[in-house]
């Protein structure tokens, strides 16, 4: 594959295969995961019939998401097309899930079964060149309009979904003498016209060709004086369109209608930036166009202060930040004790992530992705996704140790999982009997609390004998079941107080007096899609 030399810090990659994907849904968490621990931007779509994507970020992020991709079998043969940019094309991670990835919206037409022949750009000229053959651009009125091949059929559409009523219509593609005429067809990248030769077929049409790699893989490999390409061609991002070399064009993008501004645009009364444009002007409301003027003018104020307004920043501020550029993600609610034990751990490993504080009322889609049960803490490291707090523990002190928490391999590390579970299981239950009744439709709590106060017991004679529940350390057990017990003893402060539990009392309030629960008890804003990355911990020891 050719690319183009440059000095620019953005790649994007184009890709699209049509493979029988029945698992498609299954794969979005995984995949979310892994470009956003890559710092990778742009838009997946997955559906049953295959995948659909342009992404963009530094060349050995993007690389590594397309080596995840072909990692699969289904997709080992996936081909890509690369450009470079001074800019980022875009400015957040979406994985979403289609019933197509390209919407024609006509049942039983699949490339997977039958598709139209390949032409590959080099022999594109001589195939278009021929009076018997109609050339067909399948592409939206919009992008036709700033460039398309000398010759090529306009279809006038304002979506793929109506080419189908087209071909139906199209004198152009009448029979003569009996017979359907040859076809060309080409697009943007190639995935529309696998499904518009596919339509083609259905409807009877014998010799029909597409672009191999479409208008971009043509852009790339034929030379300017060997072309006969007319113009620019639109992309769906931030570069609005490219030229041959797929160098970014002199387009600009209607932020209203996300269109390219037509000949003279600028100038019209009807013209307003950031607000509307002649195309779109007389289509959005006074609301509409008010809120428009309000983006536009934050964005202003964000571009006057150099700071970002749109989607998450990149590098530098992770950088910034004091995070690793492969930091892990962990989705967290300060006051949750799952959420808590997980930060103490991490703080214990010395691990540095990104920490999404959420709100239990509106959790962010991203972490739902990645772990449709809801609950925190989530964290993504490396393409994986840890959904259970003993699973981040774990795997933080696999990682680094340096305060000899684990202990696997001491003679009471049967007793030590079993002191866990005893937590996570009975204690957890009695816990939020005793704490919410009303969830439970309980006139009260107590007779949980009572059944809640003989694990207490079992911890206060453990703690009459050692500092710490497995001995004179704190552990990874001390730091699973803290929280739990500080949960229950805020509950009732005064009559947790009162109960003959020494040693218990002391236990915890060491712990709510440490250096380390005021560090994962710091207050965090709630994070959204277009926050900048906050580290964990929010400082880094000079020790």
């Amino acid at each position: 594959m050719t690319t183009v030399a440059t000095d620019a810090v953005y790649l994007t990659a184009a890709f699209y295969k049509f493979v029988d994907l029945p698992d498609f849904a299954e794969r979005r968490p995984g995949l979310l995961a892994f470009c956003e621990a890559h710092h990778v931007k742009g838009l997946i779509l997955l559906a049953r019939e295959g995948i659909n994507s342009t992404i963009a970020g530094a060349p050995e992020d993007v690389h590594a998401v397309l080596a995840y991709l072909r990692s699969d079998p289904k997709l080992v043969d996936l081909e890509h097309k690369e450009s470079f940019s001074n800019k980022a094309p875009f400015h957040r991670m979406k994985v979403r899930l289609k019933k197509e990835i390209v919407t024609l919206g006509v049942e039983g037409i699949s490339p997977t079964k039958r598709v139209g022949q390949y032409v590959k750009p080099e022999d594109w000229n001589d195939l278009i060149s021929s009076p018997d053959v109609v050339v067909i651009d399948t592409r939206n009125d919009y992008e036709v309009e700033i460039g398309t091949f000398k010759g090529a059929v306009d279809p006038n559409i304002q979506s793929f979904s109506q080419l189908t009523e087209w071909v139906q219509k199209a004198k152009v593609l009448e029979e003569k003498n009996g017979q359907k005429p040859r076809v060309a067809m080409f697009c943007t990248g190639g995935i529309r016209c696998e499904k518009s030769t596919s339509l083609m077929l259905e409807h009877g049409f014998e010799d029909v060709y597409h672009l191999q790699g479409g208008i971009l893989k043509y852009l790339e490999v034929v030379p300017p004086q060997n072309s006969l390409w007319e113009g620019e061609c639109f992309v769906f991002d931030e570069r609005v369109s490219v030229g041959h070399g797929l160098k970014p064009g002199p387009h600009e993008l209607c932020r209203c209608c996300r269109e390219p501004l037509p000949n003279g645009a600028k100038i019209s009364p009807l013209f307003e930036l950031g607000v509307s444009c002649p195309r779109c002007h007389a289509h959005t409301s006074d609301v509409q166009k008010n809120s428009a003027r309000e983006r536009q003018r934050q964005w202003e104020i964000a571009k006057a202060k150099q700071i970002n307004h749109i989607g998450t920043p990149q590098r530098q501020q992770k950088i910034a930040n004091l995070l690793p550029m492969d930091a892990p993600i962990l989705y967290s609610f300060r006051r949750c004790p799952y959420a808590m034990r997980a930060r103490l751990a991490l703080l214990a490993s010395g691990i540095r992530c990104e920490i999404r504080e959420i709100a239990l009322s509106q959790k962010p889609e991203s972490m739902l992705a990645a772990s449709p049960k809801g609950t925190v803490p989530v964290m993504l490291v490396n393409g994986r996704v840890l959904e259970e707090s003993l699973d981040i523990m774990r795997w933080a002190l696999s990682q680094n140790d340096p305060a000899h928490w684990q202990t696997q391999d001491s003679e009471g590390h049967e007793d030590a999982l079993q002191l866990v579970k005893v937590c996570d299981q009975e204690f957890k239950l009695n816990l939020d009997r005793y704490k919410y009744p009303n969830r439970y439709d309980l006139s009260d709590g107590m007779t949980h609390r009572e059944q809640g106060a003989d694990y207490l017991k079992q911890l206060e004679k453990r703690l009459s004998q050692t500092a710490n529940l497995m001995g004179a350390n704190w552990t990874w057990v001390d730091a699973a079941i803290a929280p739990f017990v500080r949960q229950f003893a805020r509950t009732d402060r005064a009559w947790f107080d009162a109960q003959a539990w020494p040693a218990l009392k002391l236990w915890l309030e060491k712990f709510e007096q440490s250096p380390e629960f005021e560090t994962v008890m710091h207050k965090y804003k709630v994070w959204h899609q277009d926050a900048k990355p906050v580290a964990f911990p929010a400082t880094v020891s000079t020790n």
